[in-house]
């Protein structure tokens, strides 16, 4: 010992105070564990390659749309009212919207469902841009109507989609539902505006310092980025005829002030058109792994429609008509089964149906009444707009 220091100056000591310190702290833990178990056993190290197995066949991940439409909204509350631990989970997957979805539902493997509009569908299928997807996209089911909004400035002086020709207008994202449908419907209507493609904030930015005359959304209503628009902000709306060249593919629909109380005045409605919006999946062999976790989807998703339809989930679940048709196309087998077996128990959809959902045949008795009804009630309904336009 030198220095007055009182650690062994030789390796062979030294390693012998280290091993002693290890066996302290080993045996003093083991007194610790010993002490909370009680005695009992220590629990076993979790499988986790048996995990993982658990969670990806229990797990649908459903392509929906950006923060500011419906879309995303309604996938999270599939989510809310659907999970169930590690036995069943729904992640809801920001997406570009209609265009882009039928596109991630049909390539991307890590994509089980995917929310578009019905008239897209037709339009990929008459293109045939991504091949003949007859055979490889089947639908769930109808899910809800969606509106089209056209939000100019207040002190602008259009007053109607004509008005529009030669302007620059934003069409919301590149392969989003609102660009790919705004398309059809100013085709249709004979107007040619300038296409501008960006997300609705930017858009009402620039609709504020007149870069843009217009900005167009197709969203189910209420809509997270029009429902914070303010009339004393600078905003209106502009009405959109339910003109005879959109009246075979679109609906006649109205924004009014429950849906959007800051932008239309009470017992002021605006007249708009609606598209249907579809849940829609890969068209996966039935003895395949992706097939039977679509099938799970079904059976835990539409015994529970009711559920979706109470506060505080979106109020476009009251639309939802899960015996509804989508003509010309096919709907995934064990959702056609589901439905044959328990068609009765369907709740009813809300009077504002859309026309597409009421006309389709319902071969049920008990539920015919219900579609017979909605079709009266909206029939009803275009009779209003038919005297709105005349006076």
């Amino acid at each position: 010992m030198q220095g007055g220091s009182r650690w062994p100056q030789r390796p062979f000591q030294v390693l012998c105070v280290l091993i002693a310190v290890v066996l302290a702290a080993a045996f003093s833990l083991q007194a610790v564990f010993a002490a909370h178990y009680g005695g009992r056993p220590m629990p076993d190290k979790p499988n986790l390659g048996s995990l993982g197995e658990r969670l990806n066949a229990n797990t649908i991940a459903i392509v929906a749309g950006n923060p500011n439409a419906t879309y995303l909204t309604i996938a999270y509350d599939m989510s809310d009212v659907l999970d169930d631990g590690d036995n069943f989970r729904i992640l809801p997957v920001i997406g570009k919207g209609g265009g882009q979805n039928i596109r991630d539902v049909r390539f991307l493997k890590g994509i089980d469902l995917g929310i578009t509009q019905s008239i897209i569908l037709n339009e990929f299928r008459a293109s045939n841009e991504i091949g003949n997807i007859d055979d490889q996209i089947v639908y769930i089911a109808k899910l809800f109507n969606e509106e089209m909004h056209v939000v100019v400035r207040a002190d602008s002086d259009i007053t109607s989609l004509q008005q529009l020709d030669g302007k620059p207008v934003n069409f919301s994202d590149v392969g989003s539902g609102s660009q790919l449908s705004s398309r059809d419907i100013f085709r249709r209507l004979g107007v040619h505006p300038q296409e501008v493609n960006m997300g609705q904030g930017d858009a009402l930015e620039k609709l504020k310092t007149g870069a843009l005359a217009a900005t167009v959304l197709i969203a189910g209503k209420p809509t997270g980025a029009i429902a914070k628009l303010r009339a004393s902000d600078g905003f209106r709306f502009v009405s959109v005829p339910f003109a005879k060249p959109l009246q075979t593919d679109y609906l006649p629909a109205v924004l009014g002030h429950a849906d959007y109380p800051n932008m239309v005045a009470d017992g002021h409605d605006v007249d708009t058109i609606a598209v249907s919006a579809v849940l829609i999946a890969y068209n996966w062999p039935k003895d395949s792994d992706r097939y039977r976790r679509i099938a799970k989807f079904v059976d835990v998703f539409f015994p529970k429609l009711a559920a979706f339809q109470k506060p505080p989930h979106h109020p476009k679940w009251h639309e939802t008509n899960l015996a509804a048709t989508l003509p010309g196309w096919t709907r995934f087998a064990e959702a056609d089964d589901w439905l044959a077996q328990n068609r009765e128990t369907l709740p009813a959809a809300a009077p504002a149906v859309a026309r597409q959902q009421s006309d389709q045949p319902v071969a049920n008795k008990g539920a015919s009444g219900a579609v017979d009804s909605a079709r009266e009630q909206l029939f009803q309904q275009f009779l209003q707009w038919q005297v709105r336009q005349s006076q």
